[in-house]
C-alpha cells in the first residue's frame, strides 16, 4: 500500500505548490457531460478554473474555463491523467468525450480523464454567432461579408483575438497545475492534434505521452488541401464500387453522373417536401449543388456514411432527390450545433488563412474537384474582416523530441490523410504510426483501437505496441438499397 499512499501525497503536494503560485484549488460538484439532445451523458466532477483572457495582460479581464474530471475506476489511479482535446476548430471537448467516452473506457480503469472545454467552445464562453452557412447563395454575398462579419463580431461575448491555440495551451497548463497532476497523457483529434502538439512543444516536461488521431502537421495550414483530399477519397470510394461486382451492377457509371447532378442543381435548385429525419414530419426544403457538395464531403469522414454515397448519388441523378436532401439535413444540422463559429474563425483566420496563397496554380487544382475553390474564397473574405489573434512564433514548427507518440490515421481520411501522419512521425524519435485500412477521420472508437490506446498509455512504449488488429480493419460494404448492404 506504500505506492498508492505516495501517489496521493504527491497529488496533495502538487496542489499545495499550485496554491503557492496563486492558482486557486478548484471546488468540484457532481455533473454530467452531454453530447447533445438525446445523446449519451457521462458522470463527472465539474469545476471552473479562472485564467487570464489576455495572457499578455494577465492582470486584466479573466475567463472561466469549464473543466471536468471523470474519475478512474480504481481507488488508486495512476498519477498522470489523460486529457481529451476535440477538433473543429470549435467543438467542445466535453461534448466530444460524452459522445465518444466509450473509446477511453479502458484507459479510465487506471487513470482520471480530464476534459477541458477549450476557450470559446462549450461551457468556456462559447463564441457563437449567426453566420450564413453559405454566403455564396446570396446574390451580393461577397459584398455583404464585411457586414456579416461585423454583426458576428459585435455579438461575441469577448474579443476573439484571445481564442487561439496559443492561448489554449497556456490554459491547459494552468488546468494541470490547478488539478495537481505531475504530467498529462494528451489525446487530440483532428484540429485537436494541433493543440496537442503545441502543448507538448511548449510544456514537454508536463507531457507524458501523445495520441494524435487524424493528425494535422504543425506546418500545414488548413484550407487549400481540403477539396483535393476530399476528391481523392470520393474517387477511391467510387472506384471501389466499380471494382465490386454487385455495386457496379447496381450503380453503373455512378461517378460520371455527379457533374451533371451538381451543375443541374447549381442552375436550378430543387424544391422538395421531405420527412424530417429527426421528427418524421413533412417539411419544405430546397436542395442546391452546394448542399450536395457539403453532404458528400461530410459523409466521406466515416466508412458507414461513405458506404451510402453511390446509392444516394445514383438515386439523386435519377431524380430521386429526397434521400440526398434528408442526408443534408442530418449532416449540416449536426455540424451547425457542434461548432462554435466565432471560435472557429478566430483560429482559422489567425493560424491558417494568413499562410495560404490562392494563386493561379492552386485555383486550377481546386477547379478539378467537386468542391472547387468556393470554401477557400469565402474564408478569404471572412478573414479579411476578422481580427488576428495571439500566434506563437513556433506554432507552425514541426514537433520534435522523444515524447512517446501514437499516431492514428484512416486510410480514406478525406482531410488528414496518412501522409500527414508520416510527415509528423519523421520528426519524432519515439513514435508509431498506425494506418487503418478502409477507415476515415478519427479512429479512437474503431475496432481494437481503444485497446491499443490503453496499452500505449500504460506502457508509453510505441515500439513495443502490437498493432496487428488495427491493420485488419476493412471498409464498410456498400449499401445497394435503403435496407442496407447485400447479405
Amino acid at each position: 500500500m506504500l505506492l498508492p499512499t505516495l501517489t496521493r501525497l504527491l497529488a496533495i503536494t502538487l496542489l499545495l505548490l499550485a496554491a503557492s503560485r496563486g492558482v486557486a484549488a478548484p471546488v468540484f460538484e457532481d455533473c454530467r457531460l452531454e453530447a447533445g439532445p438525446g445523446q449519451p451523458t457521462v458522470a463527472a466532477r465539474c469545476t471552473s478554473i479562472t485564467v487570464p483572457l489576455d495572457y499578455e495582460r494577465p492582470d486584466d479581464a479573466t475567463l472561466e474555463l469549464f473543466v471536468a474530471v471523470v474519475d478512474a475506476h480504481t481507488p488508486t489511479p495512476a498519477p498522470d491523467a489523460l486529457t481529451v482535446i476535440a477538433g473543429g476548430p470549435g467543438q467542445a471537448s466535453s461534448e466530444f468525450f460524452a459522445a465518444m467516452g466509450g473509446a477511453f473506457g479502458r484507459i479510465q480503469r487506471q487513470r482520471d480523464i480530464v476534459v477541458v472545454d477549450q476557450r470559446g467552445t462549450g461551457r468556456s464562453l462559447r463564441l457563437d454567432c449567426e453566420m450564413p452557412e453559405d454566403p455564396a447563395l446570396l446574390e451580393d454575398a461577397i459584398q455583404r461579408i464585411p457586414e456579416i462579419v461585423a454583426d458576428c463580431l459585435a455579438g461575441l461575448p469577448a474579443d476573439p483575438r484571445h481564442f487561439t491555440t496559443s492561448a489554449a495551451v497556456r490554459d491547459l497548463e494552468r488546468v494541470r497545475e490547478a488539478l495537481g497532476y505531475p504530467q498529462l497523457n494528451v489525446y487530440g483529434v483532428s484540429y485537436g492534434t494541433r493543440v496537442a502538439q503545441h502543448y507538448a512543444r511548449r510544456y514537454p516536461g508536463s507531457t507524458r505521452s501523445l495520441i494524435l488521431d487524424a493528425v494535422l502537421p504543425a506546418d500545414v495550414a488548413l484550407g487549400p488541401d481540403i477539396p483535393i483530399l476530399a476528391q481523392a477519397t470520393l474517387d477511391r470510394a467510387l472506384a471501389r464500387c466499380e471494382a465490386d461486382e454487385a455495386c457496379a451492377r447496381r450503380f453503373p457509371d455512378v461517378a460520371a453522373r455527379l457533374p451533371n447532378l451538381l451543375s443541374g442543381l447549381d442552375t436550378l435548385p430543387a424544391e422538395l417536401t421531405i420527412a424530417d429525419p429527426l421528427t418524421g414530419r413533412p417539411v419544405q426544403r430546397v436542395l442546391t449543388g452546394h448542399d450536395v457538395r457539403a453532404a458528400l464531403r461530410m459523409m466521406s469522414y466515416a466508412p458507414e456514411t461513405l458506404a451510402l454515397v453511390p446509392l444516394l448519388l445514383f438515386e439523386a441523378a435519377a431524380g430521386n432527390l429526397e434521400p440526398m436532401r434528408a442526408q443534408v439535413e442530418l449532416v449540416l444540422g449536426e455540424l451547425e450545433q457542434m461548432l462554435a463559429i466565432g471560435m472557429h474563425n478566430a483560429v482559422v483566420c489567425t493560424e491558417d488563412l494568413p499562410f495560404v496563397t490562392l494563386d493561379a496554380e492552386l485555383r486550377e487544382a481546386l477547379a478539378g474537384t467537386y468542391l472547387g475553390d468556393h470554401q477557400l474564397v469565402m474564408l478569404e473574405q471572412i478573414c479579411a474582416a476578422w481580427p488576428r489573434g495571439l500566434l506563437d512564433d513556433d506554432l507552425h514548427t514541426p514537433l520534435r523530441g522523444d515524447i512517446p507518440t501514437l499516431i492514428l490515421s484512416g486510410e480514406l481520411d478525406p482531410i488528414t490523410p496518412p501522409a500527414y501522419g508520416d510527415q509528423v512521425m519523421a520528426h519524432l524519435q519515439r513514435a508509431r504510426h498506425v494506418v487503418a485500412p478502409g477507415q476515415g477521420h478519427g479512429l479512437a472508437h474503431r475496432g481494437c483501437v481503444p485497446r491499443l490506446m490503453d496499452r500505449f498509455v500504460r506502457d508509453a512504449d510505441p515500439a513495443g505496441l502490437d498493432v496487428d488488429c488495427a491493420l485488419e480493419m476493412r471498409a464498410a460494404p456498400f449499401f445497394l438499397d435503403f435496407t442496407g448492404p447485400a447479405p
